[in-house]
């Protein structure tokens, strides 16, 4: 398989040509970090629960790709499950359920507090991952310390 024939190496190729019109290189790397960190968190959680690998860490890819090329994070979740519709549409790389997997999990990967479907889960706990390994002496996010909490034990990680 070539890297054209994967769909996941697909929209990497597509967002990295993005990320790198980013001016800034402190942004420019907070960018690749956040976004590859969690498309890869994606693919461990998914396989752990048995969801969608390769859906889950094109999520991970696209989940904050709004913010970082718009530099706008108002409603970041809603504008960038928008965003990424029309990356995917653009690109022909999902089905229309895939599509729609993708965008709904984004769109509600901000709210930390409540239970969603089991792959939308996936996106939300591998932010979470995300900004807590970031800096693993920082204190946990309080909207995030129950997840954290959660995801230490299915883990097997001391809290």
């Amino acid at each position: 398989m070539t890297d054209t024939d994967n769909r996941l190496e697909c929209l990497r190729q597509y967002i990295d040509e993005h990320l790198l019109t980013i001016p800034e290189a402190f942004q420019k790397r907070c960018a690749y970090t956040h976004l590859y960190t969690v498309s890869q968190n994606c693919a461990l959680l998914a396989k752990r629960r048995g969801q969608n690998v390769e859906l889950a860490a094109m999520a991970g890819m696209l989940h904050d790709f709004y913010t970082y090329t718009t530099g706008d994070a108002s409603d970041h979740a809603e504008k960038g499950a928008l965003l990424a519709r029309k990356v995917l549409d653009s690109l022909h790389l999902t089905s229309a359920d895939e599509t729609d997997a993708i965008c709904a999990a984004i769109h509600s990967h901000s709210d930390k507090a409540s239970v969603h479907s089991p792959f939308t889960e996936i996106l939300i706990d591998a932010d979470v991952l995300s900004h807590v390994l970031y800096n693993p002496e920082a204190p946990v996010f309080p909207r995030e310390a129950a997840r954290w909490a959660r995801l230490c034990r299915e883990l097997g990680l001391d809290v």
